[in-house]
């Protein structure tokens, strides 16, 4: 079952339940804090830019996890292959950092002695600024990335959890052409809109507390068009849909199950994905392993973002098949207990 949300309204019920479980194709329920009736340690909000090009990437992000304020910052270089990755960590933000309840408006930042950070929301773009001190030994992390976001589909879910007034609401927006550099020392990393693209993970909810996930997400050019990929699950009770979606073009193509197939024994060895009505059938090749892991008292987690080049078919709703050779995207399985 692959449930579309089309009309809007509220995302939350009087009783803090997701009134109407299912996918769309935009932001079309609308989130409110004042709404959630679950306890308010146990909301997660977050901003998460992924933006890279064949030969490097930057990954930003603010989220307030409630006791838990956590921004970070990523270098990502695929030729290396190599990567830094930097993160500030606060105590019971508890909604101070004020995230927008839309990804459409609104500004997203955080600033301290050591780190600046801005996510702003402009008409047709989005732009990103940030200046982190001592990201590597001495040199500080600068960057300005503009991405732009004409009209297009991207992917939104509303998942309930097992527990009662446990949600997850997400958008992820692919296929946004980014240009601008970032600066960390010596290096320059340019971006050139010709072949280089940003995703936004938007996510506001209310977790359980133990929960482990899969998600990957790519974008590029394929047949001269931009395409961008979503697929994962472990977010919740998906029967009403998935969050598996190919853009094409600004369109959306909704998939069903896409299942992540992953070596025991290293994440850096050949994957493989497969849907259960076989319109997404992909080799991964990982190039590199973004892995860290954190555990102090209540707070555990283990994460894998494997980034590398995934080959073979996308298959579109009118039965149009993609072939893909190398494109640029990341996996990853993550196991949070916070």
């Amino acid at each position: 079952m692959q449930h579309e949300i089309t009309q809007k309204g509220a995302l939350l019920g009087a009783d803090g339940n997701l009134r109407e479980p299912g996918w769309a194709r935009s932001l079309l329920l609308d989130y409110r804090r004042a709404d959630v009736k679950a306890n308010k340690l146990r909301i997660k909000e977050w901003d998460y830019y992924i933006v890279t090009n064949d030969s490097f990437g930057i990954a930003l992000t603010i989220a307030d996890n409630s006791y838990m304020g956590l921004i970070s910052a990523s270098v990502l270089d695929f030729e290396k292959p190599w990567e830094q990755t930097v993160s500030v960590m606060t105590a019971f933000p508890m909604g101070k950092f004020k995230l927008p309840e839309t990804s459409a408006t609104g500004d997203t930042l955080y600033g301290d002695k050591r780190v600046q950070m801005a996510f702003r929301v402009l008409e047709g773009e989005r732009r990103l600024s940030c200046r982190f001190e001592r990201f590597l030994g001495e040199d500080a992390l600068e960057l300005e990335l503009s991405l732009a976001q004409p009209p297009m589909d991207s992917m939104v879910i509303a998942t309930p959890f097992s527990a009662p007034r446990a949600f997850y609401y997400n958008q992820k927006i692919n296929c946004m052409r980014a240009s601008g550099e970032a600066v960390l020392g010596k290096r320059r990393f340019v971006f050139s809109p010709e072949m280089s693209f940003g995703t936004l993970d938007w996510g506001r909810g209310v977790w359980t507390y133990d929960n482990t996930w899969y998600w990957g997400n790519g974008n590029g050019v394929v047949n001269g068009k931009p395409f961008g990929f979503n697929i994962g699950y472990g977010f919740g009770d998906t029967s009403a849909a998935s969050e598996n979606l190919l853009i094409y073009d600004g369109v959306a193509h909704k998939l069903s199950k896409v299942q992540f197939n992953i070596p025991e024994d290293s994440f850096l060895k050949p994957w493989t994905f497969s849907s259960d009505d076989g319109r997404f059938e992909m080799d991964f090749v990982p190039i590199l392993d973004r892995a860290a892991r954190t555990n102090a008292l209540i707070i555990e987690s283990d994460q894998h973002q494997v980034f590398g080049r995934f080959s073979g078919k996308a298959v579109l709703d009118d039965g149009t098949a993609l072939e893909l050779h190398d494109f640029l995207g990341f996996a990853e399985k993550v196991r949070n207990r916070y």
